[in-house]
């Protein structure tokens, strides 16, 4: 993971550390060549925007349990403003605003099938979910 992350890409991606993670085959964020193989398949131009969406949901969903409930979503938004902090009061009107808006069967966290449907009105998804080498 250390020698991945010198890429600039990944070295000034706040999601380098947890991309390694989600790729890596033995789970330690050690990557194989193979592993790294699989992560420039995933992050290139020619990728389905269906697969790309997989692995963003996979590398937001921090605690693993294959949705994206409201810790989810801080850590994300607290790694995407980075340097930046919300207070505390902040970011719970944003998270619970995204919850608003993507949270369509309201039970607090977002399934697959929600991210899905968002990233689906993001016409720059596919093409800002890429790294360029």
């Amino acid at each position: 993971m250390d020698k991945l992350l010198t890429l600039p890409e990944l070295r000034a991606n706040p999601f380098g550390e947890r991309m390694c993670f989600i790729f890596s085959s033995t789970k330690d964020g050690d990557c194989t060549f193979e592993d790294f193989l699989d992560m420039m398949s995933v992050f290139s131009e020619a990728a389905p925007k269906s697969v790309k969406a997989e692995y963003a949901f996979r590398i937001f969903d921090f605690d693993g349990d294959d949705y994206l409930g409201r810790r989810d979503l801080e850590e994300t938004i607290t790694k995407l403003v980075s340097p930046q902090r919300f207070s505390p009061g902040d970011m719970e009107a944003l998270v619970s605003r995204v919850l608003e808006e993507a949270d369509l069967d309201d039970d607090g966290m977002l399934a697959f099938a929600e991210f899905e449907h968002v990233i689906s009105k993001s016409p720059d998804f596919a093409d800002s979910f890429r790294i360029r080498l």
